[in-house]
């Protein structure tokens, strides 16, 4: 099962989405014409007047993927999983810095402090973060122009507040922070945790002990939740003192401390306490991430639902459904018992970026070993380009598919999977121009 296809009509109007069959016979019989190849839409000869099924938008925005999915009335029709570059961000930019601070170090000449006139903005995110809220918006828009999308459900990694309750509530753009008068006495603690609290704490284990008994490295298999200080011994119910343990493990433990327990295993014990501390560096992110992209979602004008990660596993324990990126996405927010799945193929996006603009390339010790062109186009191809090659005769003759590095002389790299090998741009045509992702199925 495929992604379904993207329909335009003759004014560029987005109409319903087609079956990938369906798409086949428009394009054989030549009523429509491939219009872009990622995500893969057609358009129509004809203007069309066509009303539009309701359409949702999911979002399950993380640290390095984001799913996507869009959901229309009871099916899941699209999906995506979309993959950020912010660690390859931080490292370019601690490279930059710890060249420039060499360089200083080296000339000692004197220098005078720079006037300080650099202000960042009201809500100014690191480079890193303010990527993965711009590339999963910049996907938003683009599905929004393909696709008659009429409403937005976003998963804020956040407690849940009293969300599976049954007593109606207003949601507020602060996230559920202000509640109806029928049921005032949701305060305190109680306000804090809501009825799905131990589901985020125990996604949250889960992922920060990566599904594994601390004790016996035990996977598969249902885990309690311990406290490395027992309760009974004054300890908390902090994340910080708790961790995963398999049943066996649980009841040896009972309710002694963990370095009691392992008093013949220092090693581990340190190792469980070490960890225990330790945070989620891309829990981190999302939590950092998360309001300057639910805010940026608002500015559309489409109307935004919000959801926990608690009610996200909740809905895909109770549909028994596999865990990824984009089914995840599909369990964001209110979901019917009935949820099919059209697709099971999601679309593989990997930021890459547009290249640099840096002219100078520095060598290890930061000093200048070459400079790059000025011109990034040669014969209206440029690098990164997917093109279709037929090469004719020769060693290399044959049909391929791939992206190209140009040089600026007619021979091209075309790198495939497997191998690379010049080629004359004679022989190319292009498929998908190069806008900063690579493609996958």
């Amino acid at each position: 099962m495929q992604n379904f296809v993207f329909v335009l009509d003759s004014t560029k109007k987005p109409l319903n989405p087609v079956h990938p069959g369906q798409a086949r016979r428009l394009l054989k019989q030549d009523q429509a014409a491939v219009f872009r190849r990622y995500p893969f839409t057609i358009i129509l000869n004809e203007a069309v007047k066509e009303k539009a099924k309701n359409i949702k938008l999911k979002l399950d925005p993380g640290s390095k993927f984001t799913g996507i999915a869009l959901v229309q009335e009871n099916q899941v029709i699209w999906a995506a999983e979309l993959q950020h570059r912010g660690q390859q961000i931080k490292d370019a930019l601690t490279s930059r810095r710890q060249l420039r601070r060499g360089r200083r170090g080296r000339k000692t000449r004197y220098r005078q402090p720079r006037f300080l006139n650099r202000k960042r903005t009201e809500g100014w995110l690191p480079p890193s973060l303010q990527h993965r809220v711009d590339t999963t918006l910049t996907w938003v828009k683009r599905l929004i122009r393909y696709c008659p999308v009429d409403s937005l459900s976003i998963e804020l990694v956040k407690f849940d507040l009293q969300k599976a309750d049954a007593t109606p509530r207003r949601e507020t753009a602060q996230g559920n922070a202000h509640q109806e008068q029928e049921n005032p006495e949701i305060r305190g603690v109680e306000y804090q945790h809501g009825t799905l609290y131990d589901w985020e704490v125990r996604e949250y284990l889960l992922t920060k002990f990566n599904r594994t008994c601390q004790y016996c490295k035990a996977t598969n298999q249902p885990f309690e939740v311990d406290h490395i200080h027992p309760r009974s011994q004054g300890g908390s119910d902090r994340v910080s003192n708790l961790t995963l343990a398999c049943h066996d493990c649980n009841q040896a433990k009972g309710n002694q401390d963990i370095k009691d327990f392992l008093k013949c295993k220092s090693d581990l014990a340190n190792r469980i306490l070490k960890q225990a501390k330790t945070p989620l560096k891309d829990a981190a992110a999302v939590n950092s991430t998360r309001w300057k992209l639910f805010n940026s979602l608002k500015e559309l004008g489409l109307p935004v639902e919000t959801g926990s990660g608690g009610l996200t596993k909740f809905n895909r324990k109770r549909l028994k459904v596999p865990k990824s990126h984009w089914q995840d996405a599909a369990c964001v927010g209110k979901v019917p018992d009935n949820l099919v799945f059209k697709t099971n193929q999601p679309l593989l996006i990997k930021a890459t970026g547009h290249g640099t603009r840096q002219r100078c390339r520095p060598n290890k010790f930061g000093f200048p070993k070459s400079h790059a062109p000025k011109a990034k186009f040669f014969q209206g191809f440029q690098t990164g380009d997917l093109v279709s090659a037929s090469i004719p005769k020769g060693k290399f003759a044959g049909q391929y598919v791939g992206r190209i590095a140009i040089r600026f002389r007619p021979s091209f790299v075309l790198q495939l999977p497997y191998k690379k090998f010049d080629v004359h741009p004679k022989y190319l045509t292009h498929i998908h121009s190069l806008d900063g992702y690579n493609y996958a199925y």
